[in-house]
């Protein structure tokens, strides 16, 4: 058994079709099912650390790009639009700040928890997720990316490589809300992240997902367009609609830290709050705010 660290990608391909090593970013999901000390269930490890192309928040014309091994802490601290506070405020409650500063943003995601803090505030932003590897290169929407509790559509011979936000999500001011059964650093019981765009006091655009309550996080796309054309005053009277849609598409359990009932009923009070918090801060833009990078 062996421990390799690349310094780039094509070494780190090579090492991923010859010798299907386990991926170690953070290791902070790695480690922590790990049965024993040393290497987890003594697989060969590929640690992609050192790998420059994997860090890093970088803007452009077309959108941010969030290298695979960038750090909830770096996403915390980056100088990012107000559509993308969500993101920066679930990367604050992810673990503690050791945590943060270890865990990384594809981690997070190739992990595939139902309660993942990083996925709702993602779908939100449309992401893509960009993998690679000797034969090939890949843009997978995330919603497709996670199939199911632990399972992704990464294949034996790829990897994440980065993280990308269109342009587009970039407009409107976005927020995050997660219940625990306690403050800080816990498993989330219930989440949700919603992303608003305005104009003269109505809603003309508007994303919402929800987490911990079904297999993989999901977006509320029919109430998604419920709300365009609403003002955002009137976000409350529509909470009926919501309800439903939160019943047809979420699947709650019962687990240790909650039972699906109380799930299925704070979903919508972070739905809720997500939405009024958003709509102050899209209200409070200029107009001609939040088009991109």
């Amino acid at each position: 058994m062996s421990y390799h660290r690349p310094q780039d990608l094509a070494s780190a391909y090579h090492l991923l079709a010859e010798r299907a090593p386990r991926l170690l970013a953070g290791g902070t999901d790695v480690y922590a099912s790990s049965e024993g000390p040393g290497r987890p269930d003594g697989a060969e490890l590929l640690d992609i650390t050192a790998i420059r192309a994997l860090h890093g928040i970088c803007p452009s014309p077309q959108g941010w790009r969030i290298g695979a091994a960038t750090t909830w802490a770096e996403v915390a601290g980056a100088d990012l639009p107000p559509a993308l506070d969500a993101l920066k405020q679930a990367a604050r409650e992810i673990g503690s700040p050791q945590i943060q500063n270890r865990a990384t943003v594809a981690g997070n995601l190739c992990n595939a928890s139902p309660a993942a803090d990083g996925v709702p505030p993602l779908l939100v932003l449309d992401a893509m997720v960009e993998t690679g590897s000797l034969r090939r290169a890949r843009m997978i929407p995330l919603r497709k990316f996670v199939t199911g509790p632990r399972t992704t559509a990464l294949r034996t011979d790829e990897m994440v490589i980065a993280v990308h936000v269109p342009a587009s999500a970039g407009k409107g001011a976005s927020a995050f809300e997660k219940i625990g059964a306690r403050r800080h650093m816990v498993i989330s019981i219930a989440m949700a992240a919603a992303r608003m765009v305005t104009r003269q006091g109505q809603i003309t655009e508007a994303a919402i997902s929800v987490g911990a309550c079904s297999p993989v996080a999901r977006r509320l796309t029919a109430f998604e367009k419920m709300l365009k054309g609403t003002a955002a005053t009137r976000i409350a009277d529509l909470r009926p609609h919501l309800e439903q849609e939160l019943a047809e598409c979420l699947s709650p359990i019962d687990d240790l830290r909650a039972d699906a009932a109380y799930r299925a009923h704070v979903a919508g009070a972070l739905v809720l709050r997500c939405l009024a918090r958003a709509a102050s801060g899209a209200t409070s833009q200029p107009e001609s705010e939040g088009e991109g990078p």
